[in-house]
């Protein structure tokens, strides 16, 4: 089957989740930091679903035609955009009766524990961040790095070099729907193994990544962004693993 997503198992294991208070240009709401642990290994898109893998359910009947907004940039291999939470439900409906196994929206602790791949700085790459590791306004350095150009848009889903654990882009490009609801900042309700956290304001859903016209700020692994339901972003998928811890 043509333009479905290709899959990356991430390994079980633990992380410490939010970003310490010496971290550069962090906000209120990445802490307190807090252990969340990963029974089980599961299954990650290696990239961000694309305009191409969007297509193919619009062009098999499904994601209830909606065609999304690529904003002038294309189509193709480009990341999916303009897609509201639910449309993105559709497509992960429409995914899991094509291939016969459950897909969903990562939690937002499955998204930073991927992104960060093992990695404790405020990027899987390091303390900083320039235009050759990611699409983001470069033009504002973060840290001690360098000053670059601002990306001019979104960059197809498998530009850059892949982290850790094999997944593209991690941090800019286009922001990802994750599951959970909106909380204000993690306390003792918030999970520790790895499910979502579907209290709070389920009006709003959790963001994460940063998006190619945002500072590198708002881009590193502990960054934490939302959204109401019905605003357009993208969304990467996820399958739970059926195997023994």
């Amino acid at each position: 089957m043509r333009h479905l997503p290709e899959m990356v198992v991430v390994p079980k294991g633990s992380f410490m989740m939010g970003t310490p208070a010496d971290e550069p240009d962090r906000f209120k709401g990445e802490d307190p930091i807090h252990r969340v642990s990963f029974a089980r290994p599961f299954a990650v898109g290696r990239f961000t679903i694309s305009f191409d893998e969007w297509d193919a359910c619009l062009a098999d009947g499904g994601c209830g035609g909606i065609k999304g907004d690529d904003r002038g940039f294309g189509r193709g291999r480009m990341p999916a955009q303009g897609i509201n939470f639910e449309a993105a439900k559709l497509y992960l409906t429409w995914l899991s009766k094509k291939v016969g196994r459950t897909y969903r929206l990562p939690s937002e602790s499955e998204r930073e524990y991927f992104a960060r791949a093992g990695t404790t700085t405020p990027f899987w790459f390091g303390n900083t961040i320039s235009g050759q590791n990611a699409s983001y306004k470069a033009s504002i350095p973060y840290g001690n790095g360098p000053r670059g150009m601002d990306s001019k848009g979104p960059a197809v889903v498998d530009s850059y070099a892949p982290n850790p654990f094999g997944l593209y882009q991690v941090h800019g490009n286009v922001f990802e729907w994750t599951e959970d609801c909106f909380n204000k900042r993690y306390n003792e309700d918030t999970p520790a193994d790895g499910s979502p956290w579907l209290e709070g304001d389920c009006n709003k859903r959790m963001l994460r990544g940063g998006t190619w016209d945002w500072m590198a700020n708002m881009v590193r692994s502990g960054y934490r962004e939302n959204a109401t339901v019905g605003s357009h972003h993208s969304f990467r998928v996820v399958r739970t693993l059926n195997v023994q811890p």
